[in-house]
């Protein structure tokens, strides 16, 4: 088992939400054991009995209670049955030293459907595919490249990580996109996923996704909005000194796996191209940083820099109003005097924020006193390291 560095409550109630195949069951095994009552939604006969009767799962837990003193109740694939929450929030009321841990592959249903979130009684934990730091040893960038780093695919071969991911993508993302019963339109949904993939990482630009898809613009967002809400990407937004601007500008879209990325583009069958690795190895880079600070319940957060003019810096990081660095990523092993550009561009509006470039290299050096080249390992430690440390 790979220790995972998301911190669970020991005693409190939580919700704990990822995409599928992340580990959570396998997770809350680890961590608790046995000890508790699980029940887990996608079981044909558990969900009937509680589906129909909701009020059931409230008297089926008192009982334990009363007989066997169970302390922890575990709830797999909660959002299959909303309903449910209200009688766990019941229950946290009469037995306020209980906990209640509740899996979800999507936050969707409970959240755009109103259901009762226990009005602050349980706090929200997310899981991400295994980062490089729960790796360690087993870790391999190409690999991770090419194949993402989802918990299954630990341990397989290539022939088989490749069956993993189109089964992943052909069958999960599609069923659990059609199971929020939005999306009426399948052809036209399975159009817009690989124009979606193909243009991670890119500005998004919904009136030509749109044509592209013969689709309506507003349903390409909802689209959008649907993978976000499924935790399936995130829009990454560009740095703005106006809030009410960086809302409305063009941000860009990641998956939250590059092994993802690359089977629904259908490119896993051999090695990345230069040109794709270079896409793969920024988005790779964005994810870490993505995991490491939900992990780390920071309040840094994550965007992209970009000029009207087209000059651009991957990914800059901003606490509490201010811009604490920014950072260029090339999957290089050398960079020339053209990948400094966008930094030199972005100094000229921040003189004060450190700034760096992000490569492949194996060694780190200053190319003036303003800007540090630092290999990809270096910056993760680095970065995660502050995150963890500062908890701000």
């Amino acid at each position: 088992m790979i220790t995972r560095i998301a911190d669970l409550p020991d005693n409190r109630s939580f919700f704990l939400f990822g995409p599928r195949q992340t580990g959570k069951s396998s997770l809350i095994r680890f961590v608790f054991g046995d000890d508790g009552w699980t029940l887990n939604l996608l079981h044909g006969e558990e969900y009937a009995r509680y589906a129909k009767h909701p009020a059931q799962y409230r008297l089926d837990a008192a009982e334990k209670i009363r007989t066997l003193n169970t302390r922890r109740f575990i709830l797999d694939e909660v959002q299959r049955i909303p309903e449910l929450l209200n009688e766990v929030h019941a229950l946290m009321e009469e037995y306020p030293d209980r906990q209640f841990i509740l899996l979800g592959s999507s936050a969707r249903k409970l959240k755009r459907g109103g259901a009762n979130l226990l009005a602050g009684r349980a706090v929200q934990r997310l899981l991400f595919p295994f980062t490089v730091a729960e790796l360690g040893e087993h870790f391999n960038l190409d690999d991770a490249l090419r194949f993402g780093t989802l918990p299954p695919l630990l341990g397989q071969s290539a022939v088989e990580k490749q069956d993993t991911l189109m089964a992943y993508t052909q069958t999960y993302l599609r069923e659990e996109i059609q199971m929020e019963g939005l999306v009426r339109n399948l052809g036209g949904f399975y159009r817009f996923l690989e124009m979606a993939a193909a243009a991670v990482g890119e500005l998004l630009n919904f009136s030509n996704i749109a044509r592209e898809c013969r689709l309506p613009i507003r349903t390409v967002q909802s689209y959008y909005e649907i993978l976000e809400d499924t935790l399936i990407g995130f829009r990454l937004l560009p740095w703005l000194k106006s809030g009410r601007k960086r809302l409305v500008a063009h941000p860009k879209f990641y998956f939250f796996d590059t092994g993802v990325t690359n089977a629904i583009n259908r490119r896993l069958a051999a090695p990345p191209d230069p040109r794709l690795a270079g896409r793969l190895f920024e988005q790779f880079i964005v994810l870490e940083l993505h995991r490491h600070l939900h992990y780390g319940r920071s309040e840094t957060r994550i965007f992209f820099w970009r000029t009207n003019t087209g000059s651009e810096v991957d990914l800059v990081l901003e606490r509490h109003g201010e811009l604490i660095g920014a950072f260029e990523i090339k999957s290089a092993t050398e960079v020339s005097g053209n990948d400094f550009s966008g930094l030199r561009s972005f100094r000229n509006d921040n003189p004060t924020v450190p700034v760096a470039v992000v490569y492949r290299g194996s060694q780190a050096y200053r190319i003036s006193d303003d800007i540090r080249v630092i290999p990809w390992a270096m910056f993760l430690d680095e970065a995660c390291q502050g995150i963890f440390l500062a908890g701000s």
